[in-house]
């Protein structure tokens, strides 16, 4: 398995990461869609994702893009020092293998590089992902009810995380 970061956006790597996204929205990640998510949706997200400030990794596994993390530095003089995590995503069928956290400490090695000391982000509560952040230091800030809807239409309380360098 390879991690590498993606610097432009060219079709086969779209195709890619369009298929990955649809299959963990149709597992049931909440990552900010819902299904039934199509092709023409998901490539439309994957095409604006490469903006100033982001920096995207894939894992790619036998020729096949098998997850993605994203960095999201904060671009304002006041959040220098901060970054998001976003959308990281591991396929169903290659999860609990390590992908999730070879994709997470490779984005946080870039963090450091870039100067950052603080990383943040959000998981629904109850999610396997919890247990990746805690065991990688990340601290609980907070949990927010009924922060995001899912696809039986439930309104899910959604925990917040940082972790400082």
């Amino acid at each position: 398995m390879m991690i590498s970061e993606v610097k432009f956006m060219e079709q086969r790597l779209l195709n890619g990461l369009s298929k990955l996204l649809i299959r963990v929205v149709e597992d049931g990640a909440s990552i900010g869609f819902l299904p039934p998510l199509s092709d023409e949706e998901a490539a439309g997200y994957w095409k604006q994702v490469l903006e100033p400030g982001v920096h995207l990794w894939i894992a790619v596994q036998d020729g096949t893009i098998v997850g993605s993390v994203q960095l999201q530095l904060a671009l304002k003089a006041n959040g220098s020092h901060r970054a998001e995590v976003a959308k990281l995503m591991v396929d169903p069928d290659s999860r609990r293998k390590g992908i999730a956290r070879l994709l997470m400490q490779t984005m946080e090695a870039k963090a450091k590089e870039e100067g950052r000391s603080l990383l943040v982000l959000d998981t629904r509560s109850g999610d396997p992902s919890n247990n990746l952040y805690r065991s990688l230091n990340y601290s609980e800030a907070g949990r927010i009810p009924r922060y995001a809807r899912s696809a039986n239409g439930d309104l899910d309380e959604t925990v917040f995380y940082y972790k400082e360098f």
